[in-house]
């Protein structure tokens, strides 16, 4: 039988992207199957349409593409919905730096061309995502892709808005927003990042209008208090009792303020009385909210000061504004102190400028009611997070809810579909773009120049990407969705906003399970940052190492719940396994040629068939459930352990009897065995090494169609052989015992040695023994062997014990026993050393209180290991003489 021959060298750029290729041509990735059972749908996170992916992005497109590969071979219906997001600010701040360089702005262009101008961004970009995501092996199906902005998902975003309003849940009102001066927008709660940061607390002193004395304050933030309308105080501090309903003169600003009583208030906290500004502080807005305080905003769009405030402070930026704030209150003898302060300070998640909370007109969504649905599907444990731990972080965020500032002062995005007359005053909101008013029908009408929240579009994601709000096929086939990846980051921005709409929307949470992915960490633990340097560009490690290389790795350190520390070498790990599956193939390949092969069922099987049968079994049915069960790496480790370890190192060299035998009908017997073997492992391998299973596959000689398309293997009880197994293993352990004693001399392959193993009496593998002893000779470079229960054992031999057995190895045949003997006695010497200090360490009472647990420990297990070396050592050294 011809077959086609694997190169000599594993070299994945030779066939990498031709394999794509053919499982494109193929529409391999297209769900098939019976449109009646139930489905396995993921839609991927859609990466922003600007962005090139990071190592976070190979992990989590890695890990959907396994759970995708999986289900597709094992006969599910299975849609991978692909697609990118316009990510409003992080892509008008790509135009805006563009058009800068060019010596231009969006102002100077105008709104009609600057989304022209995007547009084009968006297009250069996408082609980007989309080739990276096919580089690493992503199976999604491409003829469904969707784009956040395109026109079926502008429609969903419309049509979402309209039916909020119309149900009271979407409302605009004046608001204090988390305002990004650089960006010119306003930010939800959840897209504001907090840093540490030093800054100054500043004592002050507010004079009582009657004049009999001062109440004092603290702030961080001096500039802020040209805008304070009251002062308040805990209503059961009795330090201030007297003083509520008093006023104050507010230093500067020359306004009389009132002292008000708030349970909101820290006693312990400061002097025990604090400033109110309700235009610049969340809590004072609360505050402000509850005693009718009035609202004074001191602030511009770009976080200079505005006409509110004394004007030899106007138009000053803050951190100006703040110094000449302090010299002119320092003037006025009303500060008491100031000294070092280190609180949390927001950021825009975008930019990185600090935020300022802002007095804004914005568009809300009320999300209490939408909230508490979410959280009884929880309850119900309609959804179900991966690990469980991070539904603590679902649920706190839930109960704590605010509601949803939605509008960005940006160009780029969905336009709020608001329509204001300028003749009558009414407002519109409407699913279709209206000609003229409703109401008077005045065609001077005019569009709300602000653009929807990016989230509001991907909030939608699993049921717009499907054809919503059209009845489609694809939307009744396939929705709900079947399990979501992503990040821990934005169980906020998405996870839960996702679930929300899917409630409100389609009456059906959108997805049950939920596995939260650990971070990609370098070597230091540290996030992987542009600031720090420490990034992995995903393509540069396809490029080394090959797609299956970089895939394996990652998913082989995926431990449900935890972090992954990687540097570029760690992906060796990977390359090594790739090369070991390419080299094992190719050896089969090649002992193929020539034979004739029949199938698995028609060969006669042996003990050590049996064997290996039980083992692809059971690790068919470690991988079935770890997958299931969304613990990857278990399943990672599974197939690794099996084919290098099982399949590898025992079985393939446990072959080779019979196929260098000189009966030409073993030899086939032999071979149809590897290659039905080989065929099933590189099924149970292919979700994880997708493009080098593949390109194998092609190249056998019974190979049918194409292995992404194949059964996915499966436990079968009828391949349970636990007694073979058994004996199979004490076989194993007899033959490593005297592998490992031929390492410690350093016997090389070539030089054999002469081995007795003396059983006990009524030893249970004895006849297996026996019978295997050939195979047992040869993996142990063995010269002779005898397997009995009465032999004798003539001086000179080492004991290597067993359970059951004892062996024991003429190794003084294959060594210098002189060099060898002075070798070990030099290593003795040294491990005395070793055992003296740390002993010393051990016996000093000092290091005992005060090293921690652990090191004490380690010392402990170092000095044991000493111990045991030089023990055997010096036993080695007595039986050589």
């Amino acid at each position: 039988m011809g077959t086609e021959m694997l190169p000599k060298a594993y070299n994945p750029k030779d066939f990498e992207d031709r394999i794509y290729a053919m499982w494109e041509e193929q529409n391999a990735f297209a769900p098939e199957g019976d449109a009646h059972e139930s489905p396995f749908v993921i839609v991927i996170p859609p990466p922003n349409v600007t962005g090139v992916l990071h190592m976070g992005h190979g992990l989590n497109n890695t890990l959907q593409d396994i759970l995708i590969r999986f289900y597709r071979m094992k006969g599910v219906p299975t849609l991978w919905v692909p697609g990118t997001d316009h990510a409003g600010i992080a892509t008008q701040n790509v135009v805006e730096r563009r058009l800068k360089a060019r010596g231009t702005g969006r102002h100077e262009i105008g709104r009609e061309k600057f989304v022209q101008e995007t547009w084009k961004v968006k297009e250069e970009h996408h082609g980007i995502i989309t080739r990276q995501l096919k580089k690493i092996g992503a199976s999604c199906d491409w003829s469904r892709e969707r784009f956040t902005l395109d026109e079926g998902l502008s429609r969903a975003v419309r049509e979402v808005f309209v039916s909020l309003y119309e149900r009271g849940l979407i409302y605009k009102g004046n608001y204090l927003v988390n305002w990004c001066p650089s960006c010119g927008t306003a930010l939800a709660d959840d897209e504001v990042e907090h840093q540490e940061a030093r800054g100054r607390l500043t004592w002050l002193k507010y004079p009582l209008e009657d004049g009999s004395g001062h109440i004092q304050v603290a702030t961080t933030r001096p500039e802020t208090m040209l805008g304070d309308t009251a002062v308040a105080v805990h209503p059961e501090d009795e330090r201030y009792t007297r003083l509520v309903g008093k006023n104050v003169r507010l230093p500067l600003a020359d306004r009389l303020i009132p002292i008000i009583a708030d349970a909101y208030v820290d006693r312990e906290f400061g002097s025990g009385a604090v400033k109110i500004t309700p235009a610049h502080d969340p809590n004072d807005w609360e505050i402000g909210k509850r005693h009718n305080l009035e609202v004074i905003n001191v602030l511009a769009e770009d976080a200079s000061m505005n006409e509110n405030v004394p004007e030899e402070f106007r138009g000053l930026p803050v951190q100006e504004a703040r110094k000449k704030v302090l010299e002119a209150l320092d003037g006025l003898g009303v500060v008491v102190d100031s000294k070092e302060h280190v609180h949390q300070v927001g950021h825009c998640y975008r930019c990185d400028t600090v935020i300022e909370p802002y007095l804004s007109e914005q568009w809300f969504v009320r999300m209490r009611s939408l909230a508490d649905k979410a959280l009884e599907a929880w309850r119900k444990e309609e959804i179900v997070f991966f690990p469980r731990k991070w539904e603590n972080t679902y649920r706190n965020w839930l109960e704590g809810i605010r509601d949803w500032c939605i509008s960005r002062q940006l160009w780029w995005g969905h336009r709020i579909p608001v329509w204001y007359c300028e003749e009558c005053g009414e407002t519109m909101v409407l699913r279709d773009d209206p000609e003229a008013c409703s109401k008077c029908g005045s065609k001077k009408i005019r569009q709300d120049e602000d653009v929807l929240d990016t989230w509001f579009s991907s909030w939608l994601w699993p049921f717009s990407t499907l054809g919503w709000p059209e009845k489609t096929e694809d939307l009744k086939r396939f929705y709900p969705t079947t399990a979501l990846v992503t990040g821990y980051d934005i169980i906020f921005f998405w996870v839960s906003r996702m679930i929300m709409a899917g409630l409100e929307f389609m009456e059906k949470v959108p997805f049950r399970d939920i596995y939260i992915t650990g971070l990609v960490r370098d070597k230091q633990g540290r996030k992987m940052s542009k600031s720090l340097g420490n990034g992995i560009d995903p393509l540069e490690v396809v490029d080394t190492y090959g797609a299956d290389a970089m895939r394996f790795t990652l998913v082989f350190l995926a431990s449900q719940g935890q972090d992954i520390l990687i540097d570029m070498d760690s992906f060796k790990l990977g390359s090594k396994f790739a090369n070991k599956i390419w080299n094992a193939a190719r050896f089969l390949l090649m002992n193929m040629e020539g034979r004739t092969l029949k199938s698995l069922e028609e060969c006669e099987l042996n003990q050590v068939d049996l064997w290996i049968l039980h083992q692809l079994n059971e690790a068919a049915a470690t991988v079935n459930r770890a997958i299931t069960g969304y613990r990857f790496n278990e399943a990672a480790q599974a197939v690794y352990e099996f084919f290098w370890n099982d399949f590898c190192d025992w079985y393939i060299e446990a072959s080779k009897l019979s196929l260098y035998s000189d009966d030409e009908a073993e030899r086939d017997r032999a071979a149809s065995l590897l290659a039905a073997i080989l065929e099933e492992s590189l099924r149970l391998l292919h979700p994880f090494v997708s493009f080098l299973t593949e390109e194998i596959y092609q190249k056998l000689p019974l190979k049918t169609g194409i292995l992404i398309s194949a059964k996915y293997p499966e436990y079968r009880e009828e391949r349970r052989s636990d007694a073979t197994v058994r004996q199979f293993g004490l076989l194993q352990d007899m033959i490593r015992g005297v592998r490992t004693l031929r390492s410690e001399f350093t016997v090389p392959p070539e030089k054999k040695v002469r081995v007795l193993v003396k059983v006990d009496p009524g030893f249970p593998a004895a006849d297996f023994f026996q019978n295997h002893s050939a195979l047992a000779k040869n993996l142990m470079s063995a010269s002779e062997l005898v397997i009995g229960d009465d032999i004798s054992v003539e001086e000179g031999a080492i004991p290597v014990a067993g359970s059951g057995y004892e062996s024991f190895v003429y190794i003084r045949d294959a060594i210098d026993v002189e060099a060898e003997t002075a070798k070990m006695e030099k290593e003795i010497g040294k491990l005395m050393k070793l055992i003296k200090s740390t002993e010393g360490k051990l016996s000093n009472d000092k290091f005992i209180s005060n090293a921690p647990e652990e090191v004490i420990a380690k010392e402990r297990e170092k000095l044991s290991e000493f111990q045991e070396r030089s023990t055997k050592l010096s036993r080695y050294i007595e039986e050589l003489k």
